[in-house]
């Protein structure tokens, strides 16, 4: 308890310094690069396939983007990391890149595996062969696409990247979602109107110009109220940084807003429940568990999210990178998973955690390293980007450390 209260005094002094939110949503990006060419698969999903002008090793990368709000267009998201264009940075190693916009937004997991193998269909004619090797990657949303990809379709691809997605357990990650939804409610009353499971429309539109300000400044002003929030939903934060926990209840509570609606809509009701779920964290958690808003899962949707779960069953080599303080997805995913491939007893993974608080938080090297590794363990190939001393037992010695920051704060580079 003394520990905690230390922890509150110094997040109301860091409190004070008024650090803005982080932005939450997703942009897409207008600019296409020159070899480039556009098309719309058979699902409606449109496409985009670059060859390198010159220098091609015959070589496919295709790219899973993450998620979109539902309201947002059809288009070609996620393409820069940081400053660098991925279209550019793919053709600059000799790969042709492909990726696709999905036929919808919003959930769009189980038929964006559909809408990538459309797009794998589609390269042969755009490029005037097969590509020797086949690899793909994708970030958030599309880490699970990746992960689905390389499970049930092992015959289209060379191996795998998957960077930062809900690979453990689907159901969980919508869970997490409504518990740090109906904590907030808890902690914060009446700043966001109800349901957490039934968004109004006018909480989607003045979300950025109403609702942000407004959750940033409770949480500002009710230090205590953030930390109990950040405890009991187990979220990430960075070490005493109220920017952080500013930046976590934001962009957690942006999924709830902007995914709600679309998925009970897509999975044939509400798939969140938390009628026996006992949360623990707070300064008085019996009141907490007596006042918190419960809700019970619909059957339906429950049913309708076996799709959505990955199996651990692989038979082509696959590397995670996962940020060990990611407050979207958590690291979790990636204890989750681990478990999965060793109950099956099949398949080679890597896994690299990135000491890092944020979301899909990594820098060009950290990614280009990840899809280097990827390459060399699916074929021995080494291409730019393998580290010098690429030792597996390393990162394994890193998994074991990320393991004890779980439900915890994380540290600042």
């Amino acid at each position: 308890m003394r520990k905690l209260w230390l922890v509150m005094t110094l997040v109301i002094v860091l409190g004070a310094m008024g650090v803005p939110p982080a932005a939450a949503a997703p942009t897409p990006t207008q600019a296409l690069p020159p070899g480039c060419q556009e098309g719309v698969l058979p699902s409606g999903g449109l496409s985009l396939i670059c060859i390198p002008s010159s220098g091609w090793n015959g070589d496919l990368l295709v790219w899973a983007h993450g998620y979109v709000a539902f309201n947002e267009p059809l288009g070609f998201y996620n393409l820069y990391l940081g400053e660098t264009y991925l279209p550019d940075l793919v053709q600059s190693l000799g790969y042709a890149f492909a990726t696709t916009s999905y036929r919808t937004n919003g959930l769009a997991i189980v038929t964006g595996v559909d809408d990538v193998a459309e797009l794998i269909a589609a390269f042969p004619a755009a490029a005037g062969r097969a590509p020797a090797h086949t690899y793909m990657t994708g970030a958030s949303e599309g880490g699970i696409v990746t992960a689905l990809m390389a499970e049930r379709h092992p015959e289209l691809l060379t191996g795998a990247l998957s960077a930062c997605g809900p690979i453990g357990d689907f159901r969980k990650q919508t869970d997490y979602l409504g518990d740090f939804r109906v904590l907030f409610d808890y902690f914060f009353p009446n700043v966001l109107p109800p349901s957490p499971i039934n968004i109004p429309p006018q909480v989607i539109a003045n979300w950025q110009s109403t609702y942000v300000p407004a959750i940033a400044q409770q949480v500002r002003a009710n230090p205590r109220q953030a930390l109990q929030l950040i405890s009991t939903s187990r979220a990430a934060t960075q070490m005493l940084s109220m920017s952080s926990m500013i930046s976590t209840t934001v962009n957690v509570l942006w999924y709830n807003v902007f995914a709600t609606n679309d998925a009970s809509a897509k999975l044939g009701g509400n798939p969140f429940g938390n009628r026996m779920r006992l949360y623990n964290g707070s300064l008085n958690d019996l009141a907490l568990n007596q006042h918190v808003q419960r809700f019970r899962a619909d059957p339906a949707a429950l049913a309708a999210l076996t799709p959505y779960q990955t199996t651990g069953v692989l038979t082509i080599p696959m590397v995670t990178l996962h940020t060990t303080g990611d407050e979207v997805i958590p690291f979790w995913h990636q204890l989750l998973y681990r478990g999965k491939v060793q109950t099956s007893g099949r398949g080679q993974l890597l896994q690299i955690p990135i000491f890092r608080y944020g979301h899909c938080n990594f820098t060009t090297n950290e990614a280009l390293a990840g899809f280097a590794i990827m390459i060399f363990i699916s074929t021995g190939q080494q291409v730019r980007g393998l580290p010098d001393h690429f030792d597996p037992a390393q990162f394994e010695r890193d998994f074991q450390k990320a393991r004890n920051l779980q439900g915890g704060v994380y540290p600042s580079d």
